[in-house]
């Protein structure tokens, strides 16, 4: 049975908004990410998360996880970032081949991985710490697209205006 769990942490933006209920994704994020010392966004780059969790990239034509080597497609910083981060949700959070399972539950892990990679690339303890959460400084803060962006500013928004 899968159940949610949401941790309430008081935070800089409380006074205005009250409680942040936190999500069992944004806990493990944030753990992962302090337990690394990565607590603002330019510490979020391919480069250092690959050295402190001790991972390799590699570059080819399709992007892949294979152990601890991450496999990436050349593209825009953005668009590897996401990427890598993707594949970081699969190393991380699945085990097993996606080839041999089942349609319905390779969806569901890419469902997951995607809703992992809007999540890490932009964690909410660091949009919290923001001076204005805006989709300009999202994307000037954390090296992602302006669709990229405005999604995770939505899911943000959402959050705080439940």
């Amino acid at each position: 049975m899968y159940t949610l769990s949401y941790t309430i942490r008081q935070n800089i933006h409380s006074v205005k908004r009250g409680f942040c209920l936190y999500t069992h994704l944004e806990d493990y994020i944030y753990n992962l990410l302090t337990s690394i010392n990565i607590t603002e966004p330019k510490d979020l780059t391919i480069e250092n998360v690959t050295k402190k969790l001790k991972l390799t990239v590699v570059y080819r034509k399709k992007a892949f996880r294979v152990y601890d080597e991450i496999i990436l497609q050349r593209g825009t910083r953005q668009q590897e970032w996401k990427l890598f981060v993707h594949e970081l949700s699969h190393h991380l959070r699945h085990y097993g081949s996606q080839l041999d399972m089942h349609p319905l539950f390779h969806d569901l892990q890419e469902w997951q991985a995607e809703h992992f990679t809007y999540h890490f690339c932009v964690p909410t303890f660091m949009l919290e710490e923001l001076k204005e959460v805006t989709v300009r400084e999202i994307m000037n803060q954390f090296n992602v697209d302006y669709d990229f962006a405005l999604r995770r500013f939505e899911m943000f928004k959402n959050k705080i205006y439940f």
